[in-house]
């Protein structure tokens, strides 16, 4: 019996976390989703000095995009900038942040749209939303001294979609 509560107890709580870290990084009203992909790469860190302490620290992504179907549509990489298959690139700068609801996995992301570039799908963004996130956190271990300026590729993958108000 109190086994049965306790694993009712975590999955309301894992339940409540989702819910939560859903709704702060959801697009304001009047936007609608005009594309949604499952991109898959690697989060890379290097092992730097800061704030006094050596540690791991995000510099880029880098990951391909993949429609429903599974095909290639795009990259994802610094800036953060998508690019999609039609040549179109959105530019993100971060609005909301919320901890993800699985361990090890990289926050959920609402994103404004800073740039765009070409005259295709991703030049209508607004928001763009990173969720559903798995992997892709760095490591709390392995940056020390022998280590310093080291780079960690960390695996991951998100759903991102990407919204806009105009039609």
């Amino acid at each position: 019996m109190q086994f049965v509560l306790v694993a009712t107890v975590l999955i309301a709580s894992l339940m409540v976390t989702t819910a939560h870290a859903q709704s702060s990084t959801e697009p304001p009203q009047g936007q609608h989703a005009i594309l949604s992909v499952l991109g898959r790469g690697v989060q890379i860190y290097t092992c730097q000095q800061a704030n006094g302490t050596l540690q791991w620290v995000f510099q880029a992504p880098e990951a391909t995009l993949y429609d429903a179907g599974s095909a290639k549509v795009g990259t994802h990489g610094a800036g953060p900038v998508w690019t999609y298959k039609d040549g179109s690139s959105v530019k993100g700068e971060v609005i909301k942040k919320s901890a993800a609801p699985e361990p090890g996995a990289i926050p959920w992301l609402l994103l404004k749209a800073a740039s765009a570039e070409g005259s295709g799908l991703l030049s209508k963004v607004e928001f763009i939303r990173r969720f559903d996130t798995h992997g892709g956190e760095a490591s709390a271990v392995g940056c020390d001294v022998q280590h310093l300026n080291s780079i960690s590729r960390i695996p991951y993958a998100a759903t991102y979609t990407f919204y806009s108000a105009k039609p």
